[in-house]
């Protein structure tokens, strides 16, 4: 019988096993044993917190979102201006701990699994309009709500391309990729100034 107390300890450390071991592998091909393992617990354990594994990874999921929600609200209440707000954004999408190899690993698998799991695919969808809801509060006082639209959209898709990229081993930096995502947005951000001086 498992102790008292001890629930949400083990289910943070079997969701943080599980990001760490499909993020290790580079996919979902992993077993319950695999992550009760990196959990220090057995694999009954792990089955009798979540059920099945696809639960587990559901709410693997879920505690990434929760996690980079957080993150994001802590920045934006630090943020002294509109563009602040922007910059927070996008050095949280590129914190140390959002953009290790493990965690993007995990991601780009979440969003391969998405296409045969719908609940991963929903949250997959909550987190896009997250993003974007973050980025265009911020961008939508600088440029309107048309063009802060269409800046908001093109640094997430930089954002998501670099979190590939850094999968895949070709990705600059998190320094650097802060740099390229800010750079788009400077760039259009100066390009509506001058339009409308």
């Amino acid at each position: 019988m498992p102790k008292i107390g001890m629930e949400p300890i083990r289910r943070k450390a079997l969701t943080d096993a599980a990001i760490e071991a499909i993020g290790a592998r580079g996919s979902m091909d992993v077993t319950m044993s695999d992550i009760a393992g990196r959990a220090g617990v057995s694999a009954a354990l792990a089955h009798h917190y979540f059920g099945s594994k696809e639960q587990l990874i559901t709410e693997s999921v879920r505690a990434l979102l929760r996690e980079l929600r957080g993150d994001a609200e802590q920045a934006l209440k630090a943020a002294g201006s509109n563009r602040a707000r922007v910059s927070a954004i996008i050095a949280v999408s590129f914190s140390d701990k959002q953009f290790s190899d493990e965690v993007v690993a995990a991601w780009l698998a979440f969003y391969v699994d998405a296409h045969r799991a719908p609940e991963i695919r929903r949250l997959l969808s909550i987190y896009a309009r997250r993003l974007h809801s973050n980025l265009m509060s911020g961008l939508s006082p600088l440029a309107g709500e048309s063009d802060g639209q269409r800046i908001a959209e093109g640094a997430a898709a930089m954002i998501d391309g670099l979190y590939i990229r850094k999968a895949l081993g070709t990705g600059p930096a998190r320094h650097d990729a802060v740099a390229l995502v800010e750079d788009h947005i400077e760039t259009q951000l100066s390009d509506i100034r001058r339009r409308t001086v």
